[in-house]
């Protein structure tokens, strides 16, 4: 697997990958290839695909933005900052890395390729001398028992190591810390609409 910067050609691709990699996301919130090639006009470093094979097939991305963030009103959606999709929030001089998209087929997952894109996008914050990467982490095991706990509790139970997430446990391997919970932060049943704020520090080798 290699990660390589996205280009224009990529994008038509990437909005197939993104039906089928979050098949439970409002279609409204899913990425299409009109806001990817946005994306490339706006922040052309911040965004990379994840590719395999002799072919360099596309199995993987992240999208990326710059901004500052106020850690005291951590509660946002993913629409709102995102704008709505098109990057228009993004701040060239932020002093984070945010990451607002990351994704791999289903058949690659488990091999390393969600590293690889932190760790570009690591590079990338070390090179831009940002302050680290944040992002927000879906709560994608908490739709199964959300019958038989509130989201608070399931958040709890995982600070707490009581309790694996598919999403969340292997973020936090990888070195990002929790922040807090934000409901609603965007529609998926998947996760109850839930995410966890993430942060990931410059110095911390991914």
């Amino acid at each position: 697997m290699l990660v390589i910067p996205m280009s224009p050609g990529h994008v038509k691709t990437l909005e197939t990958l993104q039906d089928v990699i979050f098949p439970t996301l409002a279609v409204e919130e899913r990425l299409r290839a009109a806001q990817y090639l946005r994306h490339l006009e706006v922040f052309p470093e911040g965004q990379f695909v994840l590719t395999i094979g002799t072919n360099s097939d596309v199995i993987g991305m992240t999208t990326t933005q710059r901004m500052d963030f106020d850690f005291i009103h951590y509660k946002h959606s993913f629409s709102e900052t995102s704008g709505g999709g098109w990057l228009s929030r993004h701040d060239p001089k932020g002093s984070w890395l945010y990451g607002l998209d990351m994704g791999i087929l289903p058949a690659f997952r488990g091999r390393g390729g969600a590293r690889l894109l932190y760790r570009a996008r690591q590079l990338l914050v070390n090179r831009l001398g940002l302050a680290g990467q944040l992002t927000v982490g879906m709560m994608n095991g908490y739709g199964a028992v959300s019958g038989e706990m509130s989201g608070d509790e399931y958040y709890r139970q995982w600070l707490e190591g009581r309790r694996e997430d598919p999403t969340l446990t292997p973020q936090r391997t990888i070195g990002f810390r929790p922040q807090g919970l934000i409901p609603d932060y965007l529609h998926d049943p998947g996760c109850g609409n839930y995410g966890v704020l993430l942060r990931l520090d410059a110095d911390v080798i991914v």
